[in-house]
């Protein structure tokens, strides 16, 4: 994004009501959490050859359900642990 584009959304968000606002916030939070994901999805389809080389037997949609749940389960730890350790 260049400095005027830039500059012109600061301007326009100046303008909005606090609710008005926080919508923004959410919806930037939500496009970037799209962008984490494609990252993570491309990340993961350019190492498939590598993996499909090494004679890894493929995972089941039920297998993959599991590990994506787990690694939700282990980032909301992290996530209450960081909190606990902010009220300390």
């Amino acid at each position: 994004m260049n400095a005027t584009t830039e500059q012109m959304l600061i301007q326009k968000i100046r303008t909005l009501s606090p609710q008005q606002v926080a919508e923004v916030e959410d919806f930037v939070e939500f496009l970037a959490g799209k962008a984490r994901k494609r990252a993570a999805l491309d990340r993961l389809l350019a190492i498939a050859p590598a993996l499909e080389a090494a004679g890894g037997a493929p995972l089941s949609e039920e297998e993959i359900a599991a590990e994506i749940e787990a690694a939700r389960k282990e980032r909301r730890t992290r996530k209450t642990k960081g909190s606990d350790a902010d009220r300390s």
